[in-house]
């Protein structure tokens, strides 16, 4: 792989097939009832990234130093100890939705729920819109 591709690639994987294997069943769930709220709050279909996201949506970024590439825009990843939610364009200016989202923690652009449950859905809704909304001030933000 060359040094500025991008790691996280569309995968071929039918998106029926990704969730029917997630596991547990209570995180299978999970992950369909996210498939629901993120295809309502971006308008997009689902597809599978890098084995084990479901994106949402995806950009085209150069930077000045050469890299460029191609990424979900926004999507999450079942995982087993926590759900990660995937909003690149990060939190910074998010802090009040944050606080009245309920139980998470935050990396650079990954938020980290141990329960869907833990968190509203309106103020998580929220997040995914406003985050690919300011994304798509700096890239081209495509539905596919």
């Amino acid at each position: 792989m060359d040094r500025h591709e991008a790691k996280t690639k569309a995968d071929p994987v039918d998106i029926a097939a990704f969730l029917n294997a997630v596991d547990p069943q209570a995180r299978q769930d999970e992950a369909r009832a996210l498939v629901v709220l993120f295809g309502d709050a971006t308008g997009f279909e689902p597809r599978v990234w890098g084995g084990g996201i479901v994106g949402f949506g995806r950009y085209a970024y150069r930077y000045g130093s050469g890299r460029s590439g191609e990424t979900l825009a926004t999507g999450f990843s079942p995982r087993k100890a926590d759900l990660s939610i995937y909003l690149p364009a990060g939190f910074a200016e998010r802090q009040a939705l944050l606080a009245e989202l309920g139980k998470h923690r935050v990396g650079k652009a990954c938020l980290y729920l141990r329960h869907l449950s833990d968190a509203d859905p309106v103020v998580l809704r929220q997040l995914i819109i406003a985050g690919v909304a300011d994304l798509a001030t700096r890239w081209t933000v495509l539905p596919e």
